[in-house]
């Protein structure tokens, strides 16, 4: 029974490895309930509201310049992000589809300057995000960035 379990953990590091790859395939790493759907809502908003939507960060209509005046509190992180322009690179800010040509996902990982962008790493100042918030949010823009 020891052995299943550990084999079990042992597929489940390796499928968030995949998702983290950058690979642009979205595999699906679930999010964390036991279902397959990872949701803006339940999954990516808390990530953002925890480590993005902060004082001086991008929260409120007046998000400071170094925020981009990009809003991604709880209701307004959608609007802000799927389908819109990014102010600092050709690529949208979230691609629906397409993780990889989605300049947050960029931000997030530090690629930016290899998509033409510029700035740092996301969250600025602090600890980069943990790999397994990273594949959710990829997870969720690969199967369309919901409004969900």
């Amino acid at each position: 029974m020891k052995l299943l379990r550990l084999a079990g953990f042992f597929a489940a590091a390796l499928v968030v490895q995949l998702a983290c790859a950058g690979d642009g395939t979205g595999v699906d790493i679930g999010n964390g309930n036991g279902g397959g759907d990872v949701t803006l809502s339940a999954n990516v908003q808390p990530i953002f509201t925890s480590n993005c939507a902060t004082i001086g960060c991008h929260v409120g209509t007046d998000a400071p310049p170094i925020g981009q005046g990009m809003d991604l509190s709880a209701g307004n992180a959608f609007s802000n992000i799927v389908g819109v322009q990014s102010a600092e690179a050709s690529l949208l800010r979230v691609n629906p589809g397409n993780p990889d040509q989605s300049y947050l996902v960029n931000k997030i990982e530090g690629t930016q300057n290899s998509v033409g962008g510029s700035g740092g790493r996301m969250p600025l100042g602090r600890s980069a995000l943990p790999a397994s918030q990273i594949a959710t949010i990829r997870s969720w823009i690969a199967a369309g960035a919901l409004n969900n």
